[in-house]
């Protein structure tokens, strides 16, 4: 059971990454097809984030209130919706009503909402199934699945947009996404056989003030803030960057970029299972820093050395190994966040996740403005100087804070 469910959420975490970057993949042609311009398109990236980022709290509360298993369901199934409605903003559709890019922002708004619970919802699940020295690599393979849903969506769906169009390839992924949504209900379950499933919705209050004042999560939130500006470059202008920067044909940036998105999900899960062993012989706290610290540290050299590359090949491959290492930070920021709030670990997560998409908002809008006054390699290394920010956010955490929340955690 443990393995099904841990499994599950790793196809729901890739599901809607798919879902998510397939507006990019499409960007290229609904650009053209409206005329609609480069900050335009990044406002529309971003009205996702924002409702995503402004429920996300909210999100991870639900999923401690009426159990992640309810919450994870209707989130799906939610977004599935509004990626079928992607389809629609167009003229015929949304747009001839309230205009091409307004419907966009309108649907994309929707799709954040319904889509914010999924990864504290997830960090919920995680706490109730797995012991604390094994969170940090469960919720990097759970995260991971992000990086095979965009890995996948640059060769799936640009053929698929190829052979029939943009908006009945949007219909197909809102398809896909219902009947994922629906297997989860069916086969998973809150808590593991013996606790009592539906025991969160009994749940205290939950305690906003005292983990909004929490100086260990707020450190972490800050932190994860400039990892996902870092990452979120890569989200979403990646795929445009090789392909109207770089001048890359279709087929070459979609294989570049799925390259890219695979050795992000070998980061993730590589960095969260070198974090749970280091921890077992460093304390948790120590474990995690050393992983986070080191991968961050390298990814914005990185970055910057492909951003500054001429060759496409010796480009795509620094940015390929900055986006996996960046990526080994994840398991140990959420390891670590969601124990600061026992019993709490939605809410927990969900404070760390709306910080790390106030950073992921930023990036689609700064990136282009950055660019077009600097050029495209300043906007990437903007990048670079925003991840060695978050870097210093782990060696100011509370030691003695921290060890007190795990050794609360490992009681809950």
């Amino acid at each position: 059971m443990r393995t099904r469910i841990v499994v599950l959420m790793f196809a729901l975490s890739a599901m809607s990454y798919f879902d998510r970057t397939i507006m990019s993949i499409s960007a290229p042609s609904i650009i053209r097809e409206f005329g609609i311009s480069e900050t335009a398109m990044g406002t529309i990236f971003s009205a996702f984030l924002a409702s995503y980022t402004l429920c996300m709290t909210p999100g991870g509360g639900l999923a401690d209130r009426f159990g992640p298993r309810l919450v994870l369901a209707v989130s799906g199934l939610g977004a599935a919706l509004f990626t079928g409605l992607t389809a629609l903003c167009g003229r015929p559709g949304l747009g001839a009503l309230l205009g091409v890019v307004p419907a966009f922002l309108v649907v994309r708004l929707g799709f954040g909402l319904a889509t914010a619970p999924l990864y504290p919802a997830c960090g919920r699940v995680v706490t109730n199934w797995i012991r604390p020295e094994g969170r940090a690599r469960m919720q990097a393979l759970i995260l991971s699945g992000a990086s095979v849903g965009s890995a996948i969506s640059p060769f799936v769906f640009s053929r698929l947009i190829a052979l029939i169009g943009w908006r009945r390839a949007f219909g197909w992924a809102a398809g896909a996404t219902v009947a994922l949504s629906l297997f989860w209900w069916r086969s998973a379950r809150n808590e593991p056989p013996g606790g009592r499933e539906g025991a969160p919705a009994r749940a205290e209050p939950i305690p906003w003030g005292r983990l909004l004042a929490d100086r260990n999560l707020l450190l972490l939130t800050l932190g994860y803030f400039c990892l996902n500006y870092f990452e979120y470059i890569f989200f979403y202008w990646i795929y445009y960057y090789f392909g109207e920067i770089r001048h890359m044909g279709r087929d070459q940036s979609a294989g570049y970029v799925t390259a890219m998105f695979l050795t992000m999900a070998a980061g993730l899960f590589g960095g969260g299972w070198v974090s749970d062993r280091l921890a077992a012989r460093l304390g948790l706290l120590r474990g995690r820093r050393t992983v986070a610290v080191l991968g961050m540290t390298a990814s914005a050299v990185l970055l910057y050395l492909g951003a500054a590359s001429s060759g496409v090949a010796a480009t795509a491959t620094y940015l390929s190994l900055a986006l996996g290492l960046a990526s080994a930070a994840e398991g140990p920021f959420w390891a670590t966040a969601m124990e600061t709030g026992p019993g709490k670990a939605g809410t927990a997560g969900g404070i760390l996740n709306t910080g790390g998409n106030l950073g992921g908002m930023l990036a689609p809008i700064l990136t282009p403005v950055i660019a077009a006054r600097l050029g495209w390699s300043w906007g990437l290394y903007a990048g670079s100087a925003m991840v060695l920010l978050g870097v210093a956010a782990w060696f100011l955490l509370d030691a003695a804070a921290a060890t007190a929340a795990e050794r609360e955690a490992a009681r809950a």
